[in-house]
């Protein structure tokens, strides 16, 4: 037994300390090189340093309803991080659906001239973690027309503001594009 013991609680304490004090800062130490610093990637508004404001992370989505600013998805969560989840109600439960033609009823008021069946899904369904930060550029250009008529500017205008802000696949095949709502709203307040 004592030849057994030995070894285990060599490997026990081996292990710990590379799995408790060397992974973790070497994980932290990658981070560093990340966008944000490993902190979590910023937006912020009035470019100089002195007089920047962070007005929220990039990977946490916001709530956005006025008719001024392009909407987020909706969120299970109401936009809450530290509760992040989904409704965990399937596609047939009752009150589920009633929810989401609520959504689309709302959206249909808010964006006249918009027919039901182009309304993207995802502008009517909360994502899984209740804090999906991005649109399809498809999902942002459909709200283009009400943000045009409520601020003044010509749509062309707003549409370049959404290709400009579109974000390809990662490595040009991963994934969808897709638009962060809130830089694009900031960008959008800083249209002249």
């Amino acid at each position: 037994m004592k030849t057994h013991i030995g070894p285990a609680i060599r490997l026990t304490l081996v292990m710990l300390v590379l799995l408790v004090v060397i992974y973790p800062l070497v994980v932290a130490g990658i981070a560093r090189l990340a966008p944000g610093g490993g902190k979590g990637e910023t937006v912020t508004v009035n470019g100089g340093t002195a007089s920047r404001k962070i007005v929220g992370y990039k990977l946490i989505g916001q709530k956005f309803t006025e008719d001024r600013y392009f909407n987020s998805r909706p969120s299970a969560v109401d936009y809450n991080a530290a509760g992040s989840a989904g409704s965990n109600k399937g596609p047939s439960n009752p009150d589920y659906l009633k929810t989401v033609q609520a959504r689309i009823d709302t959206f249909l008021v808010h964006n006249p001239g918009v027919n039901k069946a182009d309304i993207p899904a995802e502008l009517v369904t909360a994502s899984g973690s209740g804090l999906d930060p991005d649109l399809s550029p498809i999902g942002a250009k459909i709200q283009v027309a009400r943000i045009a008529k409520v601020r003044g500017i010509p749509a062309e205008r707003l549409t370049q503001l959404v290709d400009q802000h579109t974000e390809g696949p990662l490595l040009g095949i991963f994934g969808p594009a897709n638009v962060n709502v809130l830089a694009l709203n900031v960008a959008l307040d800083q249209l002249k």
